[in-house]
């Protein structure tokens, strides 16, 4: 059994798992995260603003220790759509570095990948659509898992998020009309929908999985949890009616009100409707009526990516991680 650390950088939250693993599959895994908005003004800008890369470092400073500290042997770092999308993210990768990490921008179909090699860990041998709701970019992918054979048919990244989506039409951070609110949903269905043209049509999905912080901050807002419980939230079911009435809520009300809603974290406030939109067009541009959320996202993925690196055998994924040797603490 090896026990590793990956660490997630994206758009909108950083986090971290570290995570024992046997036989490939991830035998626990114990969880952190922060908001640390990398992607502030990304889209705007083409750049990472110098105080969202502040955090970023900070952020992974203090989880690089507490991977030590948890007896982790190797860890791994990624960065996804705000990392890809700047013109200026040598800056941070050298900033990880110094800390000892080797951190990797990773392409959106390797993110898709290694989502779905998590996600799927939970539906062996059902054929599942994936789609993972980050901050810039959501990841879609179909396929199965056979045991340890991942049979990924299709993996495409789109650029609509809940950062990315909320920086173009939900800026002000007041009530939004019903023509902002058209608009949004037009710019999101056409991304998804031109995506989506092209999945092959010889394995069909059984299930539509949404993982990322918008689809399981809307399983907490349905269920009105506090405090938040993650084992409630995995593979709970979102409804189409469901999402549409906490949209409508959260667009009748200026960010100020939306962070005091049972079930939101305060600091997803400001992102939370762009991501609502996402996910309901996901639902509308697949024709499911119901979606699944998963917390075995791409983190699980990455642990097992990390772990066969470490132990120097083949991943599911074709990638490999380049991994940091920690020396485990006392």
């Amino acid at each position: 059994m090896s026990r590793v650390a990956s660490i997630d950088i994206g758009t909108f939250t950083m986090r971290l798992a570290v995570a024992d693993v046997q036989g490939g599959r991830v035998v626990s895994l114990g969880k952190q995260s922060a908001i640390v908005n990398l992607g502030q003004d990304v889209d705007a800008t083409g750049m990472l603003a110098l105080e969202a890369m502040q955090r970023a470092f900070l952020c992974a400073r203090t989880y690089a220790q507490a991977a030590k500290e948890a007896g982790a042997e190797a860890l791994c770092c990624t960065l996804t759509s705000a990392a890809r999308d700047a013109g200026n993210s040598d800056e941070i990768m050298a900033a990880l570095a110094s800390l000892g990490i080797n951190p990797q921008v990773i392409p959106g179909e390797i993110e898709g990948a290694l989502t779905f090699l998590g996600v799927a860990q939970d539906f062996p041998g059902t054929p599942i659509l994936v789609a993972d709701n980050g901050g810039g970019s959501t990841e879609l992918a179909l396929g199965k898992l056979d045991g340890r054979a991942l049979d990924l048919r299709w993996v495409r990244s789109v650029n609509v998020g809940c950062r990315r989506v909320t920086d173009r039409f939900f800026s002000d951070g007041g009530p939004v009309s019903s023509e902002t609110l058209d608009a949004a949903h037009a710019f999101v269905g056409s991304e998804l929908g031109a995506a989506l043209a092209t999945m092959p049509k010889d394995l069909v999905p059984q299930r539509l999985v949404v993982c990322g912080g918008t689809a399981t901050s809307l399983v907490a807002m349905a269920s009105e949890l506090d405090p938040y419980d993650p084992g409630f939230v995995h593979l709970h079911t979102l409804t189409r009616s469901e999402i549409a009435g906490i949209e409508a809520k959260l667009a009748a009300l200026p960010v100020s009100e939306r962070g005091t809603l049972p079930g939101l974290q305060e600091k997803r406030a400001p992102v939370i409707l762009g991501g609502t939109v996402c996910v309901s067009e996901l639902l509308h541009t697949t024709g499911f009526d119901v979606a699944q959320a998963s917390e075995s996202d791409l983190l699980f993925g990455l642990s097992i990516a990390c772990a066969a690196a470490a132990e120097g055998t083949e991943s599911p994924v074709i990638w490999k991680p380049v991994i940091s040797r920690l020396v485990r603490e006392g």
